[in-house]
């Protein structure tokens, strides 16, 4: 939603209700959507270690913020197919390109996680 100042900075009750929305959306996410409460299990497991076997601050960054991407678009994914499913169940080959973009928005995001573990892992293993 756009702000009805124009371009002014938000202040700190905007802020507050941006937040209180924000963690609406984490619930809503986490109550309705199986795919992110499994994915947030994994950064729970893999988080501590990004931050254990990361030797510079950029790696530990690069680590877990290659997981946490992977959150954001599973958020992404889950308003596109909210948005779809609002309008009916019934097929629309629109619709279904755009819940099948979402979900390759998250596969690509979870082959970075995979290239960037590996690419900063396996040097030091091998």
């Amino acid at each position: 939603m756009s702000d009805e100042t124009g371009h002014l900075p938000r202040g700190p009750a905007r802020m507050l209700k941006a937040t209180i929305w924000s963690l609406q959306g984490l619930r809503a996410a986490w109550w309705h959507e199986s795919s992110f409460r499994l994915e947030v299990y994994l950064l729970l497991l893999v988080g501590p270690l990004a931050l254990w076997l990361g030797e510079t601050g950029v790696e530990r960054a690069l680590l877990l913020g290659s997981c946490l991407l992977v959150l954001a678009a599973e958020l992404l994914n889950s308003a596109i197919e909210a948005i779809i499913e609002r309008y009916g169940p019934e097929h629309h080959e629109l619709a279904g390109r755009a819940k099948d973009m979402g979900s390759a928005a998250v596969f690509v995001l979870m082959v970075n996680v995979v290239a960037t573990w590996s690419l900063i892992l396996l040097p030091r293993w091998l």
